[in-house]
């Protein structure tokens, strides 16, 4: 009898990827005598290859080797001869569906997300009465592998590391050992959209506040990109407690290791969040124009560390991504810094 092989697919983003992490990590605890493969791109192998002894991570490039039809075609060939059983598509867009199509018609069980696209509709219309928790993306990914025959209870997952957290041995001397007597905070403070990213003249307020409540701790700031190599560069030489963790470290894996370290992340709702929770550390994320309601809070994070205010036009985007109805962004702008440093502070002291 041949043995089960199941194809997972999911394509970006990062934070998405990452929230299949304790999804497939419960599969294959579960199901020990099946086999899986992550299909999704190069930047998300540290968070698979070596999740357990019976998954595997193969990379794809759509932009350029598999690019369009030709190349998804391709790329089907190239699939179909690992000899996969079933096809979980956790991700639903084109190109997904264009190889779900495939597999559909090579006689292959094939599952897909459901997106709840009109219960998110609803969240986003501005309608208070239409306002329900929707399911997490952890529950979403769980009924495709359950549709699957696989069901999976995803209450056992706390980190990709040990208890002990990942080998600090690993990073650049600039980062270890930690002291005892240590606080090690990181922060995120950016995101892909303007309205997720509470404002940077605020963020250093909190930076300050918390520098001021712990003088010998250390904070490090995570992100790359043009906003944080601005910010962070000044901040780091207004402040020596902060660590630019982005110039120092190699690549994710490296910055995984030292999340797993810290006493607490601030984040907004970002990948960062999701990186974070997958190391079992408390994340204080910010919300702005989205909702955790949305479903898309970290993996295990306590709904008490979220920060947000209430508004009649809030949430008015699933993702971020629209303009702000308002002009002003009074989701974030009206965050005082003290809130965020008050709950940062509470979870350390606890």
């Amino acid at each position: 009898m041949k043995k089960e092989h199941i194809l997972v697919i999911r394509f970006s983003a990062l934070g998405d990827v990452a929230m299949m992490v304790p999804v497939v990590w419960a599969l294959a605890q579960q199901y020990p005598d099946i086999r899986i493969t992550v299909l999704s791109r190069k930047f998300a192998r540290p968070l698979f290859d070596d999740l357990a002894p019976n998954v595997n991570f193969m990379e794809a490039d759509l932009n350029k080797e598999y690019h369009g039809v030709r190349g998804l075609n391709a790329l089907y060939r190239r699939l179909v001869a690992k000899q996969f059983t079933k096809v979980a598509d956790l991700h639903n867009v084109l190109r997904s569906e264009y190889l779900r199509m495939r597999f559909n018609l090579g006689r292959y069980r094939v599952e897909h997300l459901i997106k709840n696209r009109s219960q998110r509709r609803k969240l986003v219309s501005g309608k208070q009465d239409k306002r329900v928790q929707l399911p997490s993306s952890f529950e979403n990914y769980a009924a495709v592998f359950e549709r699957l025959g696989y069901p999976v209870d995803l209450r056992q997952f706390r980190s990709i590391f040990s208890a002990e957290g990942g080998n600090l041995n690993l990073l650049p001397a600039v980062f270890g050992p930690k002291k005892s007597f240590e606080q090690w905070i990181g922060i995120a403070p950016f995101a892909a959209h303007e309205g997720k990213v509470y404002p940077p003249r605020l963020m250093e307020q909190v930076i300050y506040r918390l520098i001021q409540a712990y003088p010998k701790g250390r904070i490090f700031l995570f992100g790359r990109g043009e906003e944080e190599e601005k910010y962070f560069q000044l901040w780091c030489a207004q402040y020596r407690q902060c660590v630019w963790v982005g110039k120092h470290c190699e690549g994710m894996y490296q910055e995984l290791i030292l999340m797993s370290h810290l006493n607490v992340m601030l984040s907004m709702d970002s990948a960062n969040m999701h990186l974070a929770s997958l190391t079992g550390v408390p994340v204080v994320s910010v919300w702005g124009a989205t909702h955790p309601m949305a479903g898309f809070l970290g993996y295990n994070q306590n709904p008490e560390n979220v920060i947000q205010i209430d508004l009649e036009c809030r949430p008015c985007s699933i993702y971020g991504n629209k303009p702000c109805q308002r002009g002003d962004y009074a989701c974030l702008q009206n965050i005082p810094p003290e809130r965020i440093v008050d709950r940062i502070i509470t979870i350390i002291n606890n």
